[in-house]
């Protein structure tokens, strides 16, 4: 049986919907863009799964349509409390058997602790609400159910020593994220390796990036900088990325050695806080 490219997200499912919708209509995206007050390289977008209506925009689309209501209620149940470039991967994740990650400056989101998260949204942005804090520090913690279900996907997680080290809310909070980190991966939640500061360059030094694997379906890479992600599905792009990650994680330190300098880390930021007190 030939494999899919990747499980369709349902933000494309969306899309895939609305086409065949306007089809039916007899729309081109010439016309349906005339009626929602849009361009037709937007529909275009909107059906290829890149982007999701607004809400005015799905009204619009369920008049052009006769769908009375329906593109506006399917809106709402795909309203995402992630950004927009990171959506479709919290909903990819979900169905991955297998998770490959990589943190170079930060601990991967789906293992950060509540305080650790809170200190990471706080920091890039500076009028923050706490109402609005709490929301995304909920949302990253659901995310890392996903490690602890009863179908867990096989998650590899390779880390810079340069993320232990760097004290995100302060060394009570990282001595908390880091001793998290080493419990996991002593209950077999996940693979640990940590590319120590001795490593030197390696294949990922210039960015972070995130593999995942589908029983029947291919991988997916994806990557991120400052407000932006690449979610790569073309099968050399993701190649080329588990390339890397096998590069770097050959040059990293053992699971049992990697569990153990994060338990000595985690005890050194202790040990910070602790002197602080008195």
């Amino acid at each position: 049986m030939a494999m899919e490219r990747r499980p369709r997200t349902p933000r494309e499912k969306y899309g895939e919907e609305l086409r065949l919708r306007r089809v039916a209509a007899g729309l081109t995206q010439e016309a349906l863009g005339d009626q929602v007050v849009c361009s037709p390289t937007l529909i275009s977008h909107y059906e290829a799964g890149r982007r999701l209506p607004k809400p005015d925009d799905a009204r619009r689309i369920d008049l052009a349509l006769n769908t009375d209501g329906f593109f506006v209620r399917w809106l709402q149940d795909l309203d995402s409390r992630f950004a927009l470039y990171f959506s479709a991967v919290a909903e990819l994740e979900r169905e991955a058997s297998e998770i490959r990650q990589y943190g170079a400056a930060l601990i991967p989101g789906m293992l950060q602790t509540a305080d650790y998260s809170r200190a990471v949204f706080q920091a890039y942005r500076p009028n923050y609400r706490k109402e609005q804090l709490d929301e995304f520090v909920v949302s990253r913690a659901e995310r890392g159910r996903i490690l602890t279900e009863s179908r867990t996907p096989v998650a590899w997680t390779l880390l810079d020593e340069a993320a232990l080290r760097r004290q995100i809310g302060g060394p009570a909070v990282m001595a908390e994220q880091l001793r998290k980190i080493a419990d996991m991966a002593d209950a077999g939640r996940l693979r640990l390796h940590v590319l120590t500061l001795a490593a030197g360059a390696h294949a990922l030094l210039e960015s972070m990036v995130y593999l995942l694997d589908f029983l029947d379906a291919a991988p997916v890479a994806y990557v991120e900088g400052l407000l932006t992600g690449n979610l790569m599905d073309e099968p050399a792009l993701v190649e080329s990325c588990r390339t890397a990650y096998s590069l770097a994680l050959s040059d990293a330190a053992s699971h049992r050695e990697s569990v153990d300098l994060v338990r000595t880390i985690a005890e050194e930021h202790q040990h910070v806080h602790q002197s602080q007190r008195h």
